[in-house]
């Protein structure tokens, strides 16, 4: 029988993944943080997610705390004790008591620099990274009280929590994203974020398997193709790829390229509607064009498919069928 912490923590899990679309996903994490805090007590959390190579977060969110909170940890980065074993045991929750004696910690510089402005005493931080993408997350928690020590039930809760928090929150900027881009959804498309430089933000195992299946013998750590420009579609060692701009960055979606990969997006809305039963006028009203466009457009398909009727058209298309 689950224990009164085990059904809360249960619950705190499903809503995490069962929220993911109707939590809008600028807001996702800072949401998902208040769900934690009645598990884990806090005054103050940090959420970042960055690149491996370097532990510079790209972003950060911010529970309690101003923005300037992340300039001084990243000012003090190469005096601050946690980093050393943060490093060497990911994915296991780490405080700073563990890590220096408080007379020490708080007589140090790090402290001053780094928390003090803040009133924090007591940290609790869990880190990951992925192996395959160089992604990495972070998720501290602060409290103010010196004598509100985290106590081993609630590093236990910890640990457990962040596997969730990382896994629901990229889950929940998925779908969201995933809704541009219907069509290559249906057709086995995977997606990740990119800043300009192609380097990953958020990616999904899917787009790493097709990277690795397409492009045998890179690093992947990043895109292995430039990004192409938005609204058009490019084909590179057989996998289609698109963009659409999100913010300052790319969503970037890539798949397995098929027959009907070879034809314009007008072509495919042709072949769709044929292929529904409709006549060339039925075809016509649907798209928006003359009966004798979508008849021009049918001879062309067939050449580029190499297809000598509807029958054949709708086999390539639904082959199952």
């Amino acid at each position: 029988m689950k224990t009164a912490v085990g059904q809360a923590f249960d619950a705190f899990v499903s809503e995490l993944y069962r929220s993911g679309l109707s939590v809008p996903p600028e807001g996702y994490r800072s949401w998902a943080l208040h769900c934690l805090k009645p598990l884990i007590p806090f005054d103050a959390a940090l959420w970042g997610s960055g690149n491996v190579r370097n532990w510079r977060w790209h972003t950060v969110t911010l529970v309690g705390l101003p923005e300037e909170f992340p300039r001084g940890l990243e000012e003090t980065r190469p005096i601050n004790p946690m980093i050393p074993k943060i490093v060497t045991s990911l994915d296991t929750p780490i405080d700073m008591e563990s890590c220096v004696p408080d007379r020490k910690f708080f007589n140090s510089e790090f402290y001053e620099r780094a928390f003090k402005p803040f009133n924090i005493s007591r940290i609790l931080s869990t880190a990951h990274v992925e192996a395959r993408s160089g992604l990495v997350s972070l998720l501290s928690l602060y409290r103010h009280s010196r004598k509100a020590s985290f106590t081993p039930a609630e590093m236990a809760l910890h640990k457990r929590a962040t596997f969730h928090l990382f896994q629901a929150a990229s889950h929940a900027y998925f779908l969201h994203l995933m809704r541009t881009f219907i069509e290559e959804r249906e057709a086995g498309g995977a997606a990740a974020v990119v800043d300009r430089e192609g380097a990953f933000h958020e990616v999904q195992p899917r787009f790493l398997d097709l990277l690795e299946e397409h492009f045998q013998g890179k690093r992947l750590n990043r895109l292995p193709f430039p990004i192409p420009p938005v609204g058009e579609t490019r084909n590179f060692e057989g996998l289609c790829v698109k963009s659409a701009p999100v913010g300052d960055l790319y969503c970037v979606l890539v798949w397995q390229a098929g027959p009907l990969d070879r034809l314009t997006h007008r072509e495919r809305e042709t072949v769709f509607a044929v292929t529904q039963g409709l006549s060339f006028k039925q075809a016509a009203r649907k798209i928006g064009v003359a009966p004798s466009t979508v008849a021009n457009h049918l001879y062309r398909i067939y050449r580029k498919l190499g297809v000598n009727s509807r029958s054949e058209l709708a086999d390539l298309v639904y082959p199952a069928a």
